[in-house]
């Protein structure tokens, strides 16, 4: 199951391992969720993973390697990423 996660582009052992332990087990489950639900899965299991870990999964689901995602993408992402953090954040208040 896991092994077609090594056959996307920016995804390295490590990567699939977090990736996994966060309950992502396949590319299908990686496109269900997008990059940032699971970035910020792997996260959630306590593991220290840095913003390019989310372009790197942006980049294994379009297909190019993370360095060539366009800058405008890029803060795109750190966006999502932000109103998900605030929501979870305010959820977790309530």
């Amino acid at each position: 199951m896991s092994e077609d996660l090594y056959c996307l582009k920016n995804l390295g052992k490590t990567s699939v391992q977090w990736l996994k332990a966060a309950g992502v087990h396949s590319s299908s489950d990686l496109r269900r969720l997008g990059a940032v639900q699971a970035y910020l899965a792997v996260k959630a299991r306590g593991f220290r993973a840095t913003k390019v870990l989310l372009f790197a999964i942006e980049g294994a689901l379009l297909d190019v390697n993370w360095r060539a995602l366009p800058h405008a993408r890029k803060a795109a992402l750190l966006e999502q990423l932000e109103s998900a953090t605030q929501r979870e954040a305010k959820n977790k208040v309530q």
